[in-house]
């Protein structure tokens, strides 16, 4: 297959890519630089079948002629962090709603197939762990921001699907669930990275709330593995999937086994969310996938578990 990535510079995005030319595709890669970074790409500069254009996704005649070389879009480009989301609402409802029209516009003129990557924020502040793919969904009030990029993803589900069932256009729909891994950074607030850096320097590991909120964390690794199969499985077509692991951990925890993993001398600090956010700022409480569907369909099942998903991304910053 010749696949086109946007955000394909992005940490998920560029782990795709090695699994993509490790199977014989050719990948094109379009990305902005604004998350993603060279850097996760330059091992594969030098790769005959791999590509990359620096440009948003939103210059149509640049994206409209790699769409046309290519058999299949995961469209990976939007703004991501809850940090990011926080302090810039217009950029991340402009860039997730705006970006996925232009991809699905360019996609369905030649009929492409487009793999979008949603988000296990869409369930919101629902409780009914562990999350279904066809539940209900529960997001705060629109004058907190922080629900923002829950509905801006929600908002680019609706509009995928409406483009299958109305225009046939062949759209598959992952809802990704904490991935992690090396190349992810921690500079939009994702939490282990962030935990592992604080912890390596000594510096205090910053726990936002009270830390009894829970996550459940996926290698990069196993995310590639479920998007490959369902590339591939035409059965996948018009569904929403949720990519996962059902381990769950409090963020409280988790700090602690990476204090104890790096024996680091850090002290783990509380940071209330109106500090360390904005006020009246709301979480989830647990966010824990329903993996079935996935695992009937493409037989996935995640096969690193947490302490060795940290022990990766440990070893990944010492490096660096």
């Amino acid at each position: 297959m010749r696949v086109l990535i946007t955000g394909g510079a992005g940490f998920v995005g560029s782990h795709l890519s090695d699994g993509l030319l490790a199977r014989g595709d050719e990948v094109f890669v379009l990305d902005n630089l604004s998350t993603g970074s060279i850097d996760n790409i330059a091992h594969l500069k030098g790769h005959p079948k791999f590509h990359y254009t620096i440009d948003t996704v939103t210059n149509e005649p640049v994206l409209a002629e790699l769409v046309d070389q290519c058999d299949a879009i995961v469209h990976l480009a939007a703004a991501v962090g809850v940090k990011l989301i926080v302090e810039a609402p217009v950029h991340t409802i402009e860039t997730n709603v705006h970006g996925t029209e232009v991809v699905l516009k360019h996609a369905n003129k030649k009929k492409k197939l487009v793999v979008m990557a949603s988000t296990s924020e869409v369930y919101g502040k629902s409780v009914d762990v562990p999350f279904r793919e066809d539940a209900d969904l529960v997001l705060g009030p629109s004058e907190k921001h922080r629900w923002a990029y829950a509905c801006s993803k929600l908002i680019d589900e609706f509009l995928a699907l409406a483009y299958w069932k109305e225009r046939k256009l062949p759209v598959i729909i992952l809802r990704l669930f904490n991935t992690v891994g090396p190349r992810q950074t921690g500079r939009y607030g994702m939490v282990i990275p962030t935990f592992v850096r604080q912890a390596l320097a000594g510096h205090s590991i910053t726990v936002f709330g009270d830390g009894s909120q829970s996550r459940s964390f996926t290698y990069v690794g196993d995310v590639v593995r479920a998007m490959l199969g369902l590339i591939d499985e035409p059965r996948a077509v018009g569904q929403v999937f949720n990519i996962g692991n059902g381990q769950e951990i409090t963020i409280g925890d988790l700090a602690v086994r990476i204090k104890d993993l790096t024996k680091s001398a850090s002290t783990i600090v509380r940071v209330p969310y109106e500090q360390a956010y904005e006020a009246r700022f709301e979480d989830m409480p647990r966010r824990v996938p329903d993996i079935s569907n996935v695992r009937e369909l493409v037989g996935y099942e995640p096969t690193v578990e947490l302490d060795e998903i940290l022990q990766r991304v440990i070893e990944y910053f010492r490096q660096q």
